[in-house]
């Protein structure tokens, strides 16, 4: 019930975070305006890579590590002070490398500095901690506040074109100050560490190694917008970041698993519970599967006129973008259960680092030509191939260690079922005239159509769920 309890809890976030974005998005592109918001999407494109030096590998690792440790109070908290040692030094040297690039790059120097304060929030950043320990509650009260406190900011302080670096101060300050307001409460989960037991340079080269995967990701993450913001303008950046924004914000309740499942596979793994560790794999590709196929199919039905309706006028691109990246949902929720929660948790690092690794490779083989002749459009399709290949080769390389007979044993009932919520809603989305009524009949359209089918196919994930309640009940 502890992981039900957590994916509720992160999951409950997750949704604050898809909430917020639909309230402060809509008046962030009519008072910056596309411009605005491309060269904020452009300047944190560029932001991003010196935050993934300074945080290393230490989100994946450091969560792992105190999974491991954490029956042993004295060596997780002497593991949490070595590994945050790491982190501060790899953090002063990514500020250092961020003056030096800004002594050569001469464009966006305001919005930069701004966005620098992302850099030294990463400094700060002990949510790992909470995540290695199963304790997810005081990540997600913070994370609440401070989006809460955010868009009331952005409400008050935004108000023209010319308040981009207030609208990027406040989302950089929000970040901050919620990895600080974490600090006060490691009292009571640490004891006292000798000073001379520590020796935090041993975490480097593991930390290291996860790295080598996360910049992989940033590179088909961010290049794209850096590259659009190079060759084709900040505009095109900012609509790229607008789509992104959507979809990722629908996906974060699919990858909210896999937060939640790293330390749990991981701890299971650590007791040598290989039976338990397999058993929760299926388990969660099933539930991912059921939850992310129809929010692909549902997106997927509403984006091309909700990208205009959402944003306001201009952003018609956003929604064309939409409707090409809305299957990534589906494929990093597989990646996310293949690789967060299996791969890393039983140490298999290298063939996740090489997945990612080939993602980056065809997203930068791709990305030139694609922009080239498709612009926004063909950044988008280079992002679904990128993917694709993720996923594509870690089930590759997990086929002998699992059954891709009972994974998928429920999938084609869930396609089946969002194809057939898919065509009423994309038929009434280019049929009616957008609107907040349509919008919630074709949701509502969709959600029930997709209800139904299930219960027609009736895929295991039912009988599962019948047992979660009665076991509740007892």
């Amino acid at each position: 019930m502890k992981i039900i309890k957590n994916y509720l809890y992160n999951a409950g976030y997750q949704l604050l975070a898809i909430i917020v974005p639909f309230i402060t998005m809509p008046y962030v592109s009519r008072v910056l305006r596309p411009i605005g918001v491309g060269d904020s999407s452009y300047t944190n494109s560029i932001i991003q890579y010196f935050v993934l030096i300074a945080s290393v590998g230490v989100g994946y690792y450091g969560n792992r590590e105190i999974a491991y440790l954490r029956e042993n109070k004295y060596e997780m908290s002497k593991a949490f002070w070595e590994i945050q040692i790491v982190k501060t030094v790899t953090t002063v040297i990514s500020y250092i490398l961020f003056v030096l690039f800004l002594s050569w790059y001469n464009q966006y120097n305001i919005y930069l500095w701004v966005q620098s304060l992302n850099i030294v929030a990463v400094a700060f950043d002990i949510s790992w901690l909470y995540m290695g320990v199963e304790n997810f509650k005081p990540t997600v009260v913070r994370n609440t506040i401070f989006k809460i406190l955010s868009t009331i900011m952005i409400f008050v302080f935004v108000k023209n074109h010319n308040d981009v670096t207030i609208y990027i101060l406040i989302t950089a300050l929000s970040v901050l100050l919620g990895n600080m307001i974490l600090w006060p409460s490691i009292r009571d989960m640490l004891v006292r560490v000798k000073l001379k037991d520590l020796k935090p340079f041993k975490h480097f080269m593991p930390t290291v190694a996860l790295f080598i995967p996360q910049a992989a990701i940033q590179v088909y993450v961010q290049l794209n917008k850096t590259m659009l913001g190079i060759f084709v303008g900040t505009t095109a950046s900012g609509f790229y970041q607008y789509s992104d924004n959507l979809v990722k914000m629908i996906m974060t309740i699919v990858t909210a698993t896999g937060t939640v499942m790293l330390p749990h596979v991981s701890n299971a793994f650590a007791k040598g519970d290989h039976k338990k560790v397999n058993e929760l794999l299926n388990n969660s590709f099933d539930f991912v599967s059921f939850i992310a196929i129809p929010m692909a199919f549902g997106l997927a039905g509403i984006s091309l006129h909700i990208a205009p309706f959402f944003y306001g006028k201009g952003y018609g691109p956003v929604g064309e973008a939409m409707l090409i990246e809305s299957v990534v949902i589906i494929i990093i929720g597989w990646s996310n259960v293949i690789g967060t929660q299996y791969l890393l948790p039983v140490n298999r690092v290298k063939e996740f680092t090489n997945s990612v690794l080939l993602g980056a490779i065809v997203n930068i083989i791709l990305n030139i030509p694609f922009i080239y002749l498709w612009g926004l459009k063909g950044a988008m399709m280079a992002t679904v191939i990128s993917e694709f290949a993720v996923t594509f080769y870690q089930l590759y390389k997990v086929r002998k260690d699992v059954e891709f007979k009972n994974m998928f044993s429920n999938v084609p009932k869930y396609i089946i079922s969002g194809i057939i919520m898919f065509i009423p809603v994309f038929y009434l989305d280019n049929t009616l005239r957008t609107n907040v009524i349509t919008l919630a009949i074709e949701i509502l359209l969709g959600i029930v159509l997709y209800v139904v089918m299930i219960f027609i196919l009736k895929p295991t994930i039912l009988v599962k769920a019948k047992q979660m309640i009665e076991q509740r009940r007892k």
